[in-house]
């Protein structure tokens, strides 16, 4: 299907976004499909939907990643980015409200207000998103629209307003009432045909209808006093008060429907189209130019070229993906632009227009577009394009830190040269993905989540061939003493020729959050000083090794004060031996005691959920220091032992039904209960005697 050229009036582009299980993709699915932009209507639980193409969608039935799909309806061009509603995968929707002007919250009529549409909505309130709702699934088994509106109406405030109501509910819903023209539509075989309004609803449509005029009235003070006064309100300036306050956010209007039977989608589309804004209605993009100044840029397609990267896909045939949506200008195929925020020159080859997987190429894309293009060599994600003489740049997305940590190690030899590509072409595509070289050496992936995690390592095998495995990391613990003691280390070796001999008194004592630090104080040259760097180099190699439990040796002082040595035997290597002997005899004598890491916590939820969560911490052998609040949300501001929260960021959604987030930091060190410090001492030994190894390293 080709796209006819459209001007900016006559152009939307929408994010669906709203919990998971609501219907979004199926909802954009009909959409593409009667606009006859798709041919074929695929069905999500069939993995046959074309915006859920990913081999690991189909298998899961849900979406995990942004889809586009574009289409045409009487003269308007439309682009639906479809995003997941799992809150592991944030990072998708943030990348659809940076590509859209305007959003359509989708929620499922048989389910209260669940946290991922809490999520969408706060995202598109942050940026100021004109906004309707859809409630979708109303014909489904235990559907009641009514309580899905009041349930709205109660979690985001009144600006959230009927703008259609039900005829019927689960498998009595046939249809809605269009409460600013009075007008009825049922759904008859395929087509909804207009029926009078059914008088049994009279007195709901009035009701509904004030709920609707009482929004709609802020957006003209002339309108909101006659409203006051009692005046009637005639639908053309009811008409024009939606239009001004969908488009200004507000307030969102809520439709009803069911988008697999095919009911509410042309009343959708017609608000899509007559109150979601063009890109001419929105106010002017805000990049720095070269200076640093802000400049307002307005969408004007012979304007200066601004162009937003709002997400990259890499795919081991096609290349690195990089999804755009032109802010102004107009973007040509093969020509050559500036990367403002890497500073370098990037040439554009076939632009593309995006229905799911399949791509139409297209010459241009002007203000107000979306579209994509291949194999860009060094544009990310968030990042500008313009022209070299008059580079702009706009502000990066903000995407969450990511808290679920889990070590990652290739599965066999074979994939261990794969892994490291593997892992550089996957961070290309997932911004809330940090991949950290752990204290105890590990690789540690950190992402949004179990099902994050999941996906993740389906992708890379998929994808690049990289079979990796995942554990628990392990805890970077320290050692320490906590003694003062004077030990005494000798080596001594005979062999033909030159022997070995190095001897060593050594004066260990504690040195807190002094690291590790060697001093001497020899008298008389019992051990000559060309022999110190040797006694030094076996002090912090041996403390690296760790002793008790084969991690780091820290925060003391080792001080060499006697020694003796010969005159043919001694050397650097006999002396370092002999220091690391010391080190391990005198380590045991000096009150070892073993340190964790301990994290300074802020830990988001909602008040429901305080008791709960501090319960929690408790298990976990945190200490609350204090609470804060922040807008609707508590902050609880905790100390909690690293052990304990390599999993958290699951069982914190658990607890606090996906509504909490956490962020962890590290605070300092602290001596880990005996009974744990036992377990981890006596896994080191067993470590060692599987290995049949040698004692103090790993």
């Amino acid at each position: 299907m080709t796209m006819k050229n459209v001007d900016l009036p006559h152009l939307r582009t929408v994010v669906l976004a709203g919990h998971a299980g609501a219907g979004k993709t199926t909802l954009a699915e009909q959409l593409l499909h009667r606009a006859g932009a798709i041919s074929r209507l695929g069905r999500v639980d069939d993995g046959t939907a074309h915006l859920d193409f990913e081999p690991e969608e189909q298998k899961r039935r849900e979406s995990l990643s942004l889809a586009v799909g574009t289409f045409e309806s009487d003269g308007t061009r439309i682009s639906l980015v479809d995003t997941p509603g799992y809150p592991d995968f944030i990072a998708d929707v943030i990348e659809g409200f940076a590509a859209a002007d305007g959003a359509v919250f989708v929620m499922d009529a048989s389910s209260g207000v669940h946290a991922g549409l809490e999520d969408a909505v706060a995202l598109g309130r942050g940026r100021s998103s004109a906004a309707c709702f859809f409630i979708n699934k109303c014909d489904r088994e235990n559907a009641d629209p009514a309580a899905a509106l009041d349930a709205l109406r109660e979690t985001f405030g009144n600006k959230v307003a009927p703008l259609q109501l039900a005829i019927g509910a689960a498998e009595s819903f046939e249809g809605y009432v269009d409460l600013v023209h009075g007008r009825a539509w049922r759904l008859d075989g395929q087509a909804e045909i207009e029926i009078p309004v059914p008088d049994d609803l009279a007195e709901e449509v009035a009701r509904r209808r004030d709920q609707l005029l009482e929004a709609a009235a802020e957006a003209d003070d002339d309108v909101l006093t006659k409203y006051l006064e009692g005046e009637p309100i005639s639908d053309p300036e009811l008409e024009a008060c939606l239009r001004k306050g969908v488009k200004e956010a507000i307030l969102a209007p809520v439709l009803v429907g069911s988008a697999t039977r095919g009911i509410g989608l042309r009343g959708l589309l017609d608000a899509i189209v007559r109150y979601l804004p063009s890109p001419a209605d929105e106010p002017p993009s805000r990049p720095v130019d070269r200076s640093g100044a802000e400049v307002e840029v307005a969408a004007d397609e012979s304007g200066p070229l601004l162009v937003r990267v709002f997400k990259t896909t890499a795919d081991p045939f096609v290349g690195r993906l990089t999804y755009l949506r032109v802010m102004s200008g107009t973007l040509h195929s093969q020509a050559h632009v500036w990367n403002s925020v890497r500073g370098q020159d990037e040439r554009i080859g076939q632009l593309l227009l995006l229905h799911g997987k399949e791509q139409e190429p297209i010459g241009e894309l002007k203000a107000g577009e979306i579209g994509a293009v291949a194999k860009l060599s060094v544009t990310e994600t968030g990042d500008t394009l313009s022209v070299r003489d008059k580079p702009l740049a706009l502000a990066p997305l903000a995407f969450p830190e990511p808290s679920l940590m889990v070590a990652i190690e290739p599965q066999t030899k074979g994939d261990l040269d794969k892994m490291g590509p593997a892992l550089t072409r996957m961070l290309e595509e997932e911004p809330t993905v940090r991949l950290e070289r752990s204290a105890t050496g590990e690789q540690v992936l950190r992402t949004m989540g179990e099902a994050h995690t999941t996906v993740i390592i389906e992708r890379l095998k998929r994808k690049f061939g990289a079979a990796v495995a995942t554990h628990t990391p392990r805890v970077p613990y320290k050692e320490t003493i906590r003694g003062k003691t004077q030990v005494h280390g000798r080596y001594k070796k005979q062999t033909g020729g030159h022997g070995m001999f190095g001897d060593v008194w050594l004066e260990l004592e504690p040195n807190p959050d002094g690291g590790v630090v060697f001093a001497e104080r020899i008298v008389g040259g019992s051990v000559p000083r060309g022999f110190f760097s040797g006694v030094e180099k076996g002090i912090r190699e041996a403390a690296e090794g760790g002793v008790i439990a084969g991690y780091p040796l820290s925060d003391f002082r080792a001080t060499l004060y006697d020694g003796s040595f010969h005159a043919v035997d001694s050397n650097e290597l006999s002396f370092k031996i002999a220091a690391s002997i010391a080190l391990k005899d005198g380590i045991h004598q000096a009150k070892p005691a073993l340190l964790e890491p301990i994290m300074a916590v802020r830990i988001r939820i909602p008040e429901a959920y305080l008791g709960e969560v501090n319960r929690d911490l408790n298990g976990r052998r945190g200490r609350v220091l204090g609470m804060d609040s922040d807008g609707d949300l508590q902050v609880i501001v905790a100390q909690v032992p690293q052990a304990e929260l390599f999993a958290y960021a699951t069982e914190l959604r658990s607890l606090a039904q996906g509504r909490g987030s956490f962020t962890a930091s590290l605070d300092h060190y602290e001596d880990v209960p005996p009974h744990i410090a036992q377990k981890v001492i006596e896994t080191h030994r067993k470590e060692i005697e599987d290995a049949g190894g040698h004692v103090g390293g790993h």
